[in-house]
């Protein structure tokens, strides 16, 4: 489908378009350093992150604040926005139930910045 979906009514223009769609080169720009990974709780649910969604991640690109990335913190792997609060790094969820994580005297390793997320609907998965 090589269309644009409106949240309205569709263009009968559109009714024949042959483009296919090849979502691996649309979500992975660089393949060499793009690896996946499944999300694991509710922590960043404000970026639109759920339980068991699958994150596209790019090792190459740079973790600059703001930024979404996965990390390993002290060995253990979490998925968190980047962030500078004063002169402190620290790690950010998006859900308000979770504080802020200093990386200050941790042992951290950035394991690459998320580019996309993709999950199911509600009552569309299996």
């Amino acid at each position: 489908m090589g269309c644009r979906v409106r949240a309205g009514f569709p263009s009968p223009a559109d009714d024949h378009l042959d483009v296919e769609i090849d979502l691996h080169a649309h979500v992975v720009r660089r393949p060499a350093s793009t690896y996946f990974v499944r999300a694991e709780g509710d922590s960043m649910l404000g970026d639109g992150i759920h339980d068991g969604d699958l994150l596209v991640v790019d090792r190459s690109l740079e973790p600059l604040p703001g930024r979404v990335v996965v990390i390993a913190v002290d060995g253990e792997p979490t998925v968190k926005r980047l962030a500078r609060l004063g002169a402190r790094t620290v790690l950010l969820a998006s859900n308000p139930r979770f504080a802020p994580i200093p990386l200050e005297g941790r042992e951290c390793q950035v394991w690459g910045v998320v580019t996309h997320v993709l999950h199911a609907l509600p009552g569309a998965a299996p």
